[in-house]
């Protein structure tokens, strides 16, 4: 899967759980460890923790990826 197809269903996946302000930056000219930020807010931790653990389920489940970094 490339880098822009897996920033975007992240951000589907985020959708699922209501996340707010999803936001993808394209930072291929910026960096060169990596291609592509999601960033996304929720109402509360546990409203996040749901956001991040429908992520990473997700993606380890149907793609066998998983996330290098999480931060907040």
């Amino acid at each position: 899967m490339d880098s822009r197809k897996l920033a975007l269903l992240c951000r589907e996946l985020a959708d699922n759980k209501k996340a707010e302000g999803i936001a993808i930056l394209d930072v291929r000219e910026l960096s060169s460890v990596t291609d592509y930020f999601v960033i996304a807010s929720g109402t509360s931790e546990p409203h996040l923790r749901a956001i991040v653990d429908e992520i990473t389920d997700e993606l380890r489940k149907d793609y066998d990826v998983r996330p290098r970094a999480i931060d907040g």
